[in-house]
């Protein structure tokens, strides 16, 4: 009687103290949550490395009297030529510019060959470091510098991209958690079927994604992780995606145990014991694949590892414990109008995915052969991803920033509209100088600000930006400059250790990647081939998202360049995650052989029984990753197609066939060299689970 008194006090007390626990720590985190986006660092030499060149020049920069120095470009245009009363109005409104800032030098005029276009260099240090007070500068200069009768103006350069990329970021956040949050509430309701249960994961993915955002902000104010505007937005749909597959999971086991199970309590803990081990690996193998990226060199791409890892810990643990807490206590009406009543049997149905798992089984070498054909094929799509993305091409609206570079490059073909930036030990500036000077690819060279016993030195290119030719010029200042000690940056600068950064990192972290999931899958299955199976399986899905991604970018979406970051990040997210739903359907297929399933019926019976989860998670993280398509900046939109196009080629081709069809062909090796590759021993079956 004791014992029967203490388990009733158990069911009712535990998920009470759950939720009170939760409640107390929302309480505490909440305040932090909220001070997550104002850490976020968005400057290109945020994602920059340590060591790169363009990074020690961004640092000295801080160094010098007043910081880093904000650089415009005032921009004045009109077709046919300007008038005298156009640079009236120019050196008028330069002059109030002047009258209102602290400028580092007067601005002086630079006219081009055809009189049509002329540009006045303003830089100012009075800003500081502090990015409110940049920002303000540079819309302060906007507010000043304004075209009348047919003139065209404008405000570009570094100071007028950092701000019009920094607003972009700071609506990142909002705009994915509210399109996040819709996307997810659609598909929950057409899941479920219910009018209440999608409220439950919807509301509990909400308290992850509080207590994920405050945890990063913890680790960047106790271990000074990099958090980028891309980074925060990535841990939001991961939080959001990842708890959502999590729930489904969850919640398609709890409704298949309160058939077998009187009380709610202890239809959740069998579900909890059946299902909690796959979605325990499932978030391990995803935050070890993240935490590789700590390996990194990009700044921007080792602290995304951390970053994201708390995001998928935090919906791991919301989703499996405050979840079942609320489903316990809310009971068998929250599936209101279809409530699994105890000892009922499931509607009997035919499966879409028992149909198509028995149409696979008639013929599995052909459906592998031609499954693996198809792959490769879209995987040739790759051979038509184009170069690096410049900066000017990395909005999907080009703000004014990008317009006033392009009228530049086309009006002063002579040199680069965005200066290079050499810094020199003060000693050593004349000499720097005149190398610069006679550097090949070189229009011109001034230097500027000393101090620290530093010299900033602009150097403008023949060159336009980010091409081949100012590459050259940039790598031979490099070696030229490099026994005076001196360091080459600037936007360009910036953007070509970016690209050789990303390229470093994809094979380091690549094989970190493989070996982390491939560790935990052994642990899981207790074998080595099936592990080997589902990662060339996300391998393949990878190339065939990318090469997807080739054949849409460009041709279809006008993108003229691929992110460098692109085949690293797609990578990571779509092995660590793409391994979930083979963790999922190999877990089960695992629980039917050791219940003496023969290999065909238990990869049948555990895809009948997963399949309908594993889409509809499928769907879900597919549909978030989406959400990224819709912001304005293109490398993100890029990334967001590719995983969503893998995730649904892993959820409807690569797990539905492919690996089911594998599972037939290769049998009881499939487990090889654990117990079940022998001799499998039979134990009568329990149960028959639920068609899902």
């Amino acid at each position: 009687m004791g014992d029967a008194r203490t388990h009733v006090r158990r069911r009712r007390l535990v998920p009470w103290a759950v939720v009170g626990l939760w409640l107390a720590a929302l309480v505490l985190v909440g305040p932090l949550a909220g001070k997550f986006s104002e850490v976020q660092q968005n400057r290109a030499v945020d994602y920059l490395p340590d060591s790169a060149d363009s990074t020690q020049v961004a640092r000295i920069q801080d160094e010098l009297p007043g910081g880093e120095s904000t650089d415009l470009v005032l921009v004045y245009h009109r077709d046919g030529g300007l008038s005298a009363a156009d640079r009236q109005t120019a050196a008028a409104q330069v002059a109030e510019v002047e009258g209102a800032y602290d400028l580092t030098d007067t601005p002086r005029g630079v006219p081009s060959a055809d009189g049509s276009t002329l540009m006045y260099p303003v830089s100012s240090t009075e800003p500081g470091q502090d990015e409110e007070a940049r920002n303000a500068f540079v819309d302060g200069v906007r507010g000043i510098a304004d075209g009348t009768g047919g003139l065209g103006v404008e405000v570009g350069g570094p100071g007028a991209l950092g701000t019009d990329m920094g607003k972009v970021f700071e609506t990142i956040d909002g705009t994915l958690l509210l399109a996040t949050l819709g996307v997810v509430t659609v598909l929950l309701v057409l899941i479920y079927r219910s009018p209440f249960l999608w409220l439950v994961p919807l509301a509990v993915a909400g308290v992850a994604a509080a207590l994920a955002m405050a945890a990063g902000y913890g680790m960047h104010e106790l271990f000074d992780v990099t958090i980028t505007g891309q980074s925060g937005g990535i841990m939001t749909v991961l939080v959001l995606g990842a708890g959502t597959d999590y729930a489904l999971l969850l919640v398609s086991r709890y409704r298949e145990e309160l058939r077998r199970h009187e009380r709610p309590y202890d239809a959740m803990r069998a579900a909890l014991r059946g299902c909690g081990p796959a979605i325990l690996a499932s978030s391990g193998t995803v935050a070890a694949g993240l935490l590789c990226l700590l390996a990194a060199d990009l700044n921007s791409s080792s602290g995304m590892g951390p970053v994201g890892m708390v995001g998928v810990l935090a919906a791991l643990v919301a989703m499996t414990t405050l979840l079942p807490a609320i489903l316990v206590l809310l009971g068998r009406r929250v599936f209101w109008p279809l409530i699994p009543a105890f000892g009922s049997a499931p509607k009997a149905r035919r499966s879409l995915f028992a149909a198509m798992g028995t149409s696979a089984a008639r013929r599995p070498a052909a459906v592998l052969a031609g499954g693996a054909a198809l792959l490769g094929a879209l995987a040739l799509g790759t051979l038509n991803l184009s170069g690096d993305l410049k900066q000017e091409d990395s909005f999907t609206d080009r703000p004014e920033s990008i317009t006033a570079m392009e009228t530049l490059a086309e009006e002063y073909p002579e040199r680069s509209s965005s200066p290079l930036t050499v810094m020199a030990p003060t000693d050593r500036a004349d000499a720097v100088l005149r190398k610069a000077r006679s550097t090949e690819g070189v229009a011109d060279a001034t230097a500027g600000r000393s101090g620290a016993g530093w010299t900033e030195i602009s150097v403008f290119a023949t060159a336009a930006p980010e091409t081949a030719g100012e590459t050259r010029t940039i790598e031979a200042l490099r070696d030229g400059l490099d026994d005076h000690g001196a360091h080459v940056g600037g936007l360009s600068a910036q953007q070509l250790d970016l690209a050789d950064s990303e390229s470093r990192d994809r094979k380091v972290i690549v094989p970190l990647v493989l070996a982390a999931v491939f560790v935990i899958l052994v642990i899981l299955l207790r074998s080595l081939v099936a592990p080997l199976l589902l990662l060339a399986a996300v391998v393949a899905v990878w190339g065939a998202a990318l090469g997807i991604g080739g054949l849409v970018f460009e041709p279809l979406l006008g993108f003229t360049g691929t992110d460098p970051g692109l085949g690293l990040l797609s990578f990571v997210f779509l092995v660590a995650l793409g391994v979930d739903y083979g963790i999922f359907l190999m877990h089960r297929m695992r629980e039917e052989s050791l219940n003496g399933a023969e290999p065909e019926a238990a990869a049948l019976t555990a895809l009948r029984t997963t399949g309908g989860v594993i889409a509809s998670a499928g769907v879900v993280l597919a549909a978030t990753f989406a959400v990224l398509t819709t912001l304005p900046l293109v490398p993100l939109v890029e990334l967001g197609f590719v995983i969503a196009v893998g995730v649904l080629l892993d959820t409807f081709l690569v797990r539905t066939y492919l690996v089911t069809t594998a599972s037939v062909l290769l049998r009881h090796r499939m487990w090889w060299p654990g117990r079940l590759s022998r001799a499998p021993e039979a134990v009568p079956r329990e149960r028959q689970p639920e068609p899902v």
